[in-house]
């Protein structure tokens, strides 16, 4: 894991202690990509993302380092798949964002890690 990542995870405002404790104990692996849903704290609303780093991209987005979501600060992570292979990670984003039906059966899969 990225040393740096974590340090500016944990140095981002308005997250509560557990949170920040919760996400630090995430067995996320330096050998994986991963396919993330985060849920706006501002307005609710979800973006997906891939990367192979996850607690550097979500301390990117929280930020305000990504140009897409910058204005919707602060985040949650509600949920994240782990692929061994960068492409099977690439291609379910891709279906997340494209197809409506993929998107909805995730939707009710992890409905209540994202109501409102």
């Amino acid at each position: 894991l990225n040393p740096a990542a974590i340090k500016a995870f944990n140095a981002l405002p308005n997250l509560n202690p557990a949170a920040i404790k919760a996400f630090n104990a995430l067995p996320l692996l330096s050998n994986m990509f991963y396919v993330y849903v985060i849920k706006s704290k501002m307005d609710g609303n979800l973006y997906f993302g891939s990367t192979n780093d996850l607690k550097k991209r979500f301390a990117e987005h929280n930020s305000g380092k990504v140009f897409s979501t910058k204005h919707r600060k602060p985040f949650e992570l509600v949920y994240y798949e782990a692929y061994k292979a960068e492409k099977d990670a690439r291609n379910r984003e891709y279906n997340l964002k494209l197809r409506a039906n993929a998107f909805n059966q995730l939707k009710r899969r992890i409905y209540e890690s994202v109501k409102i």
